[in-house]
């Protein structure tokens, strides 16, 4: 999963700002835990610099240098934008970049105390994200499809985490929830903008609510349903139903393939847990924790 050919320091990275940006050179570089396609350093107060160690991370990188500036001046939450682009080079052969830093603390580390706020603050969004792509705008190869083509994939992440994480009875309220979904209609809607990857580690928290949104890597055209599964995954018990008030735009089968692909999302971040930190850049130890209370959301009353 990861080039470990290649040893990021702090050194490397002031060394090619050194070389390529050499205003930026004199700000302080440190570290920052975490990250999955990218390790990530933060440049003075207000910068960050994301360095690809995974085989697709460079692609990702490209494609939100080229839409980040599109979308981020019409959403209400702070964002990464790109600030400058590094080259491939003898001591990096891969593309770099610098973005700004969206201050606040990841929410697999933190907790949402003000529900309503956060629901609004993710609602406003959303709707400000999800509107009609262009032609050109990308498409994703492994997520936007109809929970009914997503099956292998949910069989997988299920058979993996139960019984271990899950009781059967749980289980098969998850399995219910899943089926729901599949037999849902599909999205007839335009494409939309879509996140794509909305999960604990990549929104940031201040002060008890959502603060901003961050990774748009994997950003598509496509169904709204795979950002609005983020009401069960990322906001706190009981903050479903005003989420989708305030959403206001989702009718009853987006809900039922949202709810299914949440218990997807669920799954997966349970069995990230479970690996701990085997091949992962980082550990996701707390991606267990996340997405065991991801379950007990899914499987309360929904919204409806």
């Amino acid at each position: 999963m990861t080039d470990s050919e290649i040893e990021i320091t702090a050194d490397l990275v002031h060394d090619l700002l050194q070389e390529q940006h050499p205003d930026l050179a004199g700000l302080a570089v440190r570290e920052v835990a975490g990250g999955w396609g990218n390790q990530m350093w933060r440049l003075g107060d207000d910068l960050a610099v994301r360095m690809p160690r995974t085989e697709g991370a460079p692609d990702l990188l490209r494609k939100e240098a080229r839409w980040l500036p599109v979308l981020a001046p019409r959403l209400p939450l702070p964002v990464p934008e790109p600030v400058r682009t590094g080259e491939p080079s003898a001591r990096f052969p891969k593309p770099w970049t610098v973005m700004s830093w969206v201050p606040g603390e990841p929410l697999d580390r933190t907790a949402i105390s003000r529900g309503d706020h956060a629901a609004a603050a993710l609602a406003s969004f959303l709707r400000a994200l999800h509107v009609p792509a262009p032609d050109d705008a990308p498409i994703s190869a492994d997520r936007g499809d109809h929970p009914k083509k997503c099956t292998d994939g949910f069989d997988h992440f299920f058979h993996a985490v139960v019984p271990d994480a899950l009781p059967r009875d749980v289980a098969d309220a998850v399995r219910a929830v899943w089926d729901d979904a599949c037999a849902a209609p599909e999205w007839e809607g335009p494409p939309l903008w879509v996140h794509g990857d909305l999960h604990p580690a990549n929104v940031v928290v201040s002060d008890g609510t959502l603060a901003g949104v961050i990774d748009f890597g994997d950003m598509f055209a496509g169904d709204p349903a795979w950002d609005l599964a983020a009401a069960w995954v990322l906001l706190p018990a009981g903050a479903a139903s005003p989420f989708f008030a305030a959403y206001a735009q989702a009718d009853e089968g987006t809900i039922r393939r949202a709810r299914g692909l949440a218990a997807l999302k669920a799954l997966f971040l349970l069995l990230m847990g479970q690996n701990g930190d085997r091949g992962l850049p980082g550990g996701k130890p707390a991606w267990g924790p996340a997405g065991r209370v991801a379950i007990d959301r899914v499987l309360e009353n929904g919204p409806r």
